[in-house]
């Protein structure tokens, strides 16, 4: 038997799991030298206020159409599925810091002429959060009304938004099982997640969700849902080979044709998976 140590505790293997571990672990490139970047989703501070169905997405539009500009889709942890996600018409309001007057530099802190413009320029919205504004000014009290203002989300990404309007791979850092999900252009997620954006997504994808990695996720995590469960180091170090052309077409015509059970097979033979171990895994 041997021993290692995950996030949480020491955890021991038979020679079997060691083995499996250890090929995982010798093959391919850590995704942390990917030229990746995992980020956070999108912390509200206050969800009641920030996060709308599609009814109130009409309202607002009927009442001021130029509502729409910071309206956009929102996926939470709980609409991730295997490769896919389910939207339930969840919509966030999309303000950060100092907005409209973002873009400006000389603006340090709570801005009350960026506050006197968002009112000016997205009235139906600004009334719809004034309905929250004590709850709102009561988030961290360290930062709201000083580092920003009551009505701003607390946290939207400054360095990465953008990043939100690309394809990414999003999983829900908190549950217990991981499940990767390729989400499309423009679909904002909640902080219960983590992302990245770049090339090979649906290789990537494919990979992250094998049987072989979905075991290999468990043998290394365990099913205790909680943040440190899929915590970005979790992620970042897992080792997977850089496709030729050849395999990510291969690969992508599986995913587009639901050929799960295919892919497992696939990984399983480019992590030199023997058929003893293959059984092994399949029997878990």
């Amino acid at each position: 038997m041997t021993e290692f140590t995950n996030s949480e505790s020491w955890v021991v293997l038979s020679p079997i799991e060691k083995q499996i571990k250890d090929k995982i672990e010798r093959i391919g490139t850590p995704l942390k030298d990917w030229d990746i970047r995992i980020n956070y989703g999108i912390k509200t501070g206050f969800n009641d206020a920030f996060i709308i169905d599609g009814a109130k997405r009409k309202e607002l539009i009927d009442e001021d159409p130029k509502s729409e500009e910071i309206i956009r889709p929102l996926l939470r942890g709980r609409d991730i599925k295997r490769y896919s996600y389910e939207f339930a018409d969840i919509y966030l309001l999309f303000i950060p810091w100092h907005f409209p007057l973002h873009n400006d530099p000389t603006i340090k802190g709570a801005s009350l002429k960026a506050e006197q413009e968002f009112g000016i320029q997205y009235p139906a919205v600004y009334k719809h959060l004034l309905k929250y504004k004590t709850k709102l000014s009561n988030r961290n009290k360290t930062e709201t009304g000083i580092r920003y203002e009551w009505y701003a989300l607390q946290r939207w990404g400054a360095n990465y938004w953008e990043d939100f309007s690309k394809q990414k791979i999003a999983w829900n850092r908190i549950a217990s099982e991981k499940l990767f999900s390729l989400v499309d252009e423009g679909i904002i997620i909640q902080d219960s997640m983590h992302f990245f954006t770049g090339n090979h997504l649906k290789f990537l994808c494919a990979i992250l969700n094998s049987k072989l990695f979905s075991w290999f996720m468990y043998l290394i995590i365990g099913d205790t849902a909680g943040g440190n469960a899929g915590n970005s180091d979790n992620i970042r170090n897992l080792t997977i080979p850089k496709p030729n052309r050849e395999l990510e077409i291969q690969i992508e015509r599986l995913i587009k044709s639901e050929q799960y059970r295919e892919i497992d097979k696939v990984v399983y033979k480019l992590y030199d998976i023997s058929e003893q171990e293959i059984a092994f895994i399949d029997a878990q």
